[in-house]
């Protein structure tokens, strides 16, 4: 008995905590130590299990429950315990290799406060810029997709949306940068003339005019021109993707309609050419990649693109919160820690996934900055390339609209 009860205690305590709310329990393995903690508790009661075989067989039979079969028994009965915790262990050391992977300790620098500096395209901005606020009413994160390959000598970042969830309304608004976005303002008051998608490479070249480092630098750039304070960012690997939609078994969306894009490569094997019908589908990993990634179809273009990432990104949102994936983590943490890096703070995460439950399709806005928010410039003043340069006028009408009072923009417009 007095063996049994330490383990008693645990076993009844980790199945309460279970059936409270598996997923909360799951995502707060992530929090700093946590894992550890869980990993070296197990392996405890494991050697305290065998302490108390050896014991229990000393006492019930002496020298003897060491000898032929009782000590094959004992060996049997050692094994599974010795598997059983092992296993175990192996599932919570899992979220700690994870969660070093994943989360990283850089901070993003805050974005000037309302009302404090010039809006994009004025100069003289403050150098000094608040923390964010942790309890701030809202949410800012950008999900950036990066692509890149053996081929490349650098890393473009073709997806760029932010996602702001309020977290008094459960609202969500999505805004996607295209990744022809040029000649921008920056929050120092230079012009970026290069495209947006090629800032985060830019940056990391050039540490001596991008202190902060490339993904803070972008994550920063694209608040100041939305108007808001983006807090955290999640970067994607876009190769990584496409096994973490295969680990939770596909993802199902709606086309809207046929895609049919000749030319798309993206195929492991090798295969050209991307065709999807109309109408409900659920993607495994490459054909969800090649539904991120095809822009060259009849009446498809950057932007239809952006709306088609926005799609896949609650997809696999709705599939990351169905409790049917507990018996998949294993695979999902090995993917994400090769596929997602982020400085969200993994003791938010249960918040979020609380938000998360709440949010139905109808709640999210989604934005996509082309027309009319961006125009396309003749070429011959672009030296033949194609961008598209913002509209910062409509940029502050939408930011006003989505942010409210919260928006920079609105703050500013006060003041005049």
């Amino acid at each position: 008995m007095l063996f049994a009860v330490p383990i008693g205690l645990v076993l009844v305590l980790a199945i309460l905590v279970f059936l409270a709310d598996p997923q909360r329990l799951a995502l707060q393995m992530f929090e700093p130590g946590v894992a550890l903690a869980v990993t070296l508790l197990i392996l405890l009661a494991g050697a305290w299990r065998l302490v108390s075989m050896f014991h229990a067989g000393a006492m019930a039979d002496g020298r003897r429950a060491f000898r032929g079969r009782p000590v094959a028994v004992l060996g049997v009965l050692a094994a599974l315990a010795i598997a059983t915790h092992l296993g175990l262990a192996a599932v919570t050391w899992g979220f700690h290799v994870a969660g070093q992977r994943i989360f990283v300790a850089d901070d993003v620098p805050g974005q000037p406060a309302p009302g404090t500096t010039p809006l994009p395209g004025q100069s003289n901005p403050p150098d000094a810029r608040p923390t964010p606020d942790p309890a701030a009413r809202r949410i800012n994160i950008l999900l950036t997709g990066i692509d890149s390959s053996e081929s490349r000598n650098h890393a473009l970042t073709d997806t760029l949306i932010v996602v702001s969830i309020d977290r008094d309304t459960g609202a969500v608004a999505m805004v996607s940068f295209p990744r022809d976005i040029a000649r921008f303002p920056l929050v120092d008051g230079r012009t970026f003339n290069g495209k947006i998608n090629s800032l985060m490479t830019y940056a990391g070249r050039h540490p001596a005019e991008f202190p902060d480092g490339p993904m803070a630098s972008v994550t920063q750039e694209l608040g100041f021109l939305l108007g808001i304070d983006v807090q955290y960012y999640a970067a994607v690997n876009l190769a990584g993707f496409e096994r973490m939609v295969d680990e939770v078994g596909g993802v199902t969306i709606v086309n809207s309609r046929a895609i049919n894009d000749p030319t798309y490569g993206g195929w492991r094997d090798g295969h050209i050419g991307f065709y999807l019908p109309a109408g409900q589908h659920t993607l495994d990993g490459a054909t969800a990649l090649a539904y991120a990634r095809s822009r060259k179809g009849a009446g498809d273009n950057d932007f239809t693109r952006a709306r088609r990432q926005q799609q896949l990104l609650v997809a696999l949102q709705a599939k990351l919160t169905d409790p049917a994936m507990l018996p998949r983590m294993p695979a999902i943490l090995d993917a994400a820690a090769g596929t997602i890096t982020t400085n969200f703070p993994p003791g938010q995460l249960g918040e979020m996934l609380q938000l998360g439950r709440g949010i139905e399709d109808d709640q999210i806005e989604r934005v996509v900055l082309g027309p009319p928010y961006a125009t396309h410039p003749p070429t011959n003043t672009t030296g033949g390339i194609y961008i598209l340069k913002l509209d910062l006028a409509r940029v502050a009408e939408m930011s006003v609209k989505l942010f409210g009072d919260e928006s920079r923009y609105a703050a500013a417009g006060k003041s005049q």
